[in-house]
């Protein structure tokens, strides 16, 4: 049992994590000589590798000498928080990746806290040395204060540290003597992380995670605290709410590399998948039929953003999605939240909309688009944040926001967070970039990334992460321009485009189809504006000096689906289906959008 090692692997979004999960893949020979593994091998699902982050948390293992590590890499996005603390219950200790010159960033202070409450043993990676302006020595000290400002104790201040580049596939105790390969890490591993922890007893295990198999059906996930498993085996399942049933093990798999390996029984300490288990949730036990003992459910921080979901009733429904009904919307959440913690599904007043709520628009959005993928159709509203009542007094969230950017463009930064109702915290000049600190409510987030980008020309690198529930800070200023809206169905013409053009910025081109009631354009003025974007020229025998000019269209907006989420009203949907995502009035009537008005 002393030759087993879990860790997770946890760090701030971009700061490397995969891809030192791939090093040391490489570095245990788990690839034959023939084999190309390629970059970021963990990140397989098709929305990580075209966003370049982690989503979903992973299990790998690799061979050392006579230890076997369990490797658990995490996200390292603040909106997928959920994932992250399910899985830390199955690892022993951590390893807290740092980028050399970025330092602690707010998302390494999320994930660092929950480990360190866990009561985790620490390795600090710092990495990224290889980079120009690094500043290894200055990161650590930070880590070290981060460490203290969040009460670890003696023994995990008392933290191995290693120095490296995971790109170039080295790890060494002296940053300036760098080169090698990546045993300086692995061997910090095998002495400084402690085996698993046994208890005496009866089997139990935690489900912290789901995988689903076409052939065999859903496959629990987890880590057997103590006892013995064998394939097949009767055992009780138990449930958060305490209820008990019974069930049969069929197969028993551990991790080896990047696969999973059959085997006929499974000791304490090992993290291990089970086939057989039916109608499980993330959460409960596996235990002895006999005296059946529940663990404690995991803990996890409540949503702070919510939206409605509704099926798609635009006059364009059905003709480029599979799913279509509120059925299918409604089996398909279901489905989400047997996996996705962070979410929650409630039903409204109408059968065909559900409130869904998460962490934030990113956690949303990348169920949208998974959805869309697979053929759903669906229409959903603006981001809401969820506001509580404590005390007698209204609060609502409120977030740490980093914002990284050239110093000449700090005024602008600042000058836009505190019409946000935000609080400049800090402010810390790095060679000739400014590190900007702030306090803003969550409400202020919303479309705060697009304004900041275009008016930085896309040099602003922003982060947050949750603080706490705070007194409401008042009204805030909305979106300053109104819609251009279709005023009638077919297709969008560049003549009448080209004549519109002075009335604001297009997010359609020549020949799109379009209905009455989408939103077409961005007004330049404050209020919505009816449109007629399917006029065509009158053909007439009379010449006109100029009348055949070419029409000269400025590029249309396309936005990204967190950046339509982001833009619209209160009175607008973005409607999202396999192929398009488009903008839309609640009201497609002209004459019923004046009624509410």
């Amino acid at each position: 049992m002393q030759q087993l090692r879990n860790i997770a692997i946890i760090a701030h979004v971009d700061h490397g994590k995969t891809t030192l999960v791939d090093k040391l893949l490489v570095q245990s020979q788990i690839f034959k000589a023939h084999e190309q593994p390629g970059e970021l091998i963990l990140d397989h699902n098709e929305l990580e590798k075209e966003r370049g982050i982690t989503i979903l948390a992973k299990n790998a293992a690799v061979r050392y000498k006579d230890y076997k590590i369990n490797i658990i890499d995490t996200p390292g996005h603040a909106d997928f928080g959920g994932e992250v603390e399910r899985v830390l219950n199955m690892a022993d200790g951590v390893l807290l990746l740092v980028d050399a010159f970025e330092g602690p960033m707010p998302q390494t202070r999320f994930v660092l806290q929950k480990a360190l409450g866990m009561g985790l043993k620490p390795i600090v990676v710092i990495n990224k040395v290889d980079k120009p302006n690094c500043r290894p020595e200055e990161v650590l000290e930070a880590v070290f204060e981060l460490m203290f400002e969040l009460d670890a104790t003696e023994e995990q201040l008392d933290f191995p540290v290693a120095y490296g580049s995971a790109k170039q596939g080295w790890m060494a105790e002296d940053w300036q003597r760098g080169g090698g390969d990546i045993t300086y890490l692995l061997d910090l591993i095998v002495e400084h992380i402690p085996p698993p922890s046994v208890g005496q007893g009866t089997p139990q295990l935690q489900i912290t995670s789901l995988d689903y198999s076409s052939y065999v059906g859903r496959i629990a996930i987890g880590r057997l605290s103590r006892g013995r498993l064998r394939a097949p085996m009767q055992v009780a399942l138990v449930k958060r709410d305490g209820k008990v049933s019974r069930a049969q093990i069929r197969e028993l798999f551990t991790f080896e590399g990047l696969g999973r390996q059959k085997v006929e029984a499974v000791e304490a300490g090992e993290i291990c998948a089970l086939v057989g288990l039916e109608d499980f949730e993330i959460g409960d036990t596996v235990t002895d039929p006999e005296s059946p003992e529940g663990l404690t459910p995991i803990a996890i921080d409540e949503p702070t953003m919510s939206m409605l979901f509704s099926i798609n009733n635009s006059p364009f429904f059905g003709k480029e999605g599979k799913y279509v009904t509120s059925r299918h919307l409604k089996e398909r959440l279901e489905r989400e939240l047997e996996k996705n913690l962070a979410l929650r599904v409630e039903p409204t007043d109408s059968a065909d909309a559900f409130m869904v709520y998460g962490r934030g628009i990113l956690h949303l959005s990348v169920l949208i688009e998974t959805m869309r993928r697979e053929g759903y159709e669906l229409q959903v509203g603006q981001p809401k944040v969820i506001i509580k009542e404590i005390d007698g007094q209204k609060c609502e969230p409120v977030e740490e926001l980093t914002v990284d950017l050239p110093e000449s463009l700090a005024g602008k930064a600042i000058d836009m967070v505190t019409r946000r109702k935000g609080e400049l915290l800090s402010m810390e000049l790095r060679g000739e970039r400014a590190f900007l600190r702030f306090s803003i409510p969550s409400r202020g987030l919303i479309g705060l990334r697009n304004e900041m980008l275009t008016a930085t020309a896309g040099e602003a690198v922003l982060a947050h992460r949750f603080l706490a529930y705070e007194p409401y800070k008042g009204p805030m200023e909305g979106r300053q321009h109104g819609s251009l809206i279709a005023h009638e169905t077919g297709q969008a013409i560049a003549y009448a485009l080209d004549k519109l053009q002075d009335r604001g910025r297009f997010f359609i081109e020549p020949q799109e189809e379009v209905y009455r009631g989408q939103v077409v354009g961005e007004n330049s003025r404050g209020d919505d504006l009816v449109v007629n974007v399917t006029k065509t020229k009158k053909l007439t025998n009379m010449r006109a000096a100029g009348a055949d000019d070419k029409a000269k269209l400025a590029p249309p907006i396309r936005f990204t689906l967190e950046e339509a989420l982001e833009y619209i009203g209160e009175d607008e949907y973005v409607e999202v289906t396999p192929k398009s995502i488009r903008l839309r009035k609640i009201l497609l009537e002209e004459h019923e959008r004046r009624k509410r008005k």
